[in-house]
């Protein structure tokens, strides 16, 4: 009996590939009414989050988002004034060009979906009719709703790749923590009976195409290319 490929492995939903909960805990949104000022009572680390986070509370409750940089706790940010300020949550329309923001809406009221991991930004680049044009860290433009909301600055944590991470070990926890397979096995050099194009035979192939009826476990390589091969 032949044992299940990863991705048959994977799809059966054990706690080997599951996410860890724990890690998960806080969720960043900040919610579809704000008014008045927040105050950040508390920063702290995430195993889920490449942005420190922090701890708001207002008149009508609190929220997490992922910090700015500079932020201290104790500092007070205004959810509804348009003074241009880090911190500050602001509509779109209300953001003048050049400006830094991150944690950008999708559409109005989400709470932020764009632009949330560490040391990242986008920049208001300019306005076309209800339409806001952000460039992304991408470097890529992306148009918007003019009553998205977005924070005004820099994610905090950047520098974030700059320190090595030296032992593998290390590489494990990080990506445990983020329920990523780890370490990746090229397919090739599988067994036969471990993944499609495993074993030592066809590996100089031009192209790998799956059948258009494969199952789930053998639809791996090209799947429904257009065309292969080098253009000329």
């Amino acid at each position: 009996m032949g044992k299940r490929i990863i991705q048959q492995r994977r799809g059966r939903g054990t706690n080997t590939y599951k996410v860890r909960k724990k890690a998960f805990v806080y969720r960043l949104q900040y919610p579809k009414f704000l008014s008045g000022e927040g105050t950040i009572i508390r920063l702290f680390s995430s195993a889920a989050h490449t942005t420190p986070l922090a701890k708001i509370i207002y008149t009508k409750g609190e929220f997490y988002i992922p910090a700015f940089k500079g932020m201290v706790e104790g500092q007070k940010i205004s959810l509804e004034n348009k003074e241009i300020k880090d911190g500050n949550i602001l509509k779109l329309k209300d953001i003048p060009v050049k400006t830094k923001v991150y944690c950008v809406e999708s559409k109005p009221g989400d709470g932020g979906k764009f632009i949330k991991s560490g040391g990242n930004s986008g920049t208001v680049s300019r306005k076309i009719g209800e339409r806001i044009f952000v460039l992304m860290p991408s470097k890529k433009e992306k148009g918007f709703n003019t009553n998205c909301r977005a924070i005004i600055g820099v994610c905090a944590g950047a520098g974030r790749k700059d320190k090595p991470i030296i032992k593998a070990g290390k590489q494990h926890y990080i990506k445990k923590s983020k329920n990523k397979l780890w370490p990746r096995t090229s397919a090739v050099k599988m067994n036969a009976i471990d993944h499609p194009f495993g074993s030592g035979r066809g590996k100089r192939i031009k192209s790998k195409i799956a059948k258009r009826n494969a199952p789930p476990g053998a639809k791996v390589g090209l799947i429904r290319p257009r065309r292969t091969g080098k253009r000329k």
